[in-house]
């Protein structure tokens, strides 16, 4: 397994030891990028591209950026590549955000969001 290449990603706050996350899910969307690059279902310049184009299109609408939305950029970055390469249907993909949001509602504060195996 190949470490991503992180000098392709330059807004990436990150430390002497890798990438900083503010909150739980943007780790785990980091991780879901690694993971289906390492996988083979893109390469990691390609997911950059990716990822530049929804921080400039968010630019371009007006969308400040204090580095408080990286990640937001980083999850419609992760939404539009497995949808334009046919990892998931935008059908399955907005399900499974419809269930996510679901089982949001339903956990109590502070408790882990879990998803039936089925979901």
């Amino acid at each position: 397994m190949n470490a991503p290449d992180l000098s392709l990603l330059p807004d990436m706050r990150r430390d002497d030891a890798g990438p900083v996350f503010a909150e739980p899910w943007q780790a785990q969307a980091f991780a879901l990028a690694v993971r289906l690059s390492e996988n083979g279902h893109f390469t990691w310049p390609e997911w950059a591209d990716y990822l530049a184009h929804e921080i400039a299109a968010a630019r371009r609408a007006g969308t400040l950026d204090l580095g408080d939305t990286y990640y937001e950029h980083w999850l419609r970055a992760l939404e539009r590549i497995v949808t334009d390469k046919q990892i998931l249907t935008t059908r399955a993909l907005e399900e499974r955000k419809r269930c996510w949001d679901e089982a949001a509602r339903h956990t109590e504060h502070g408790k882990p969001i879990e998803l039936a195996d089925n979901q």
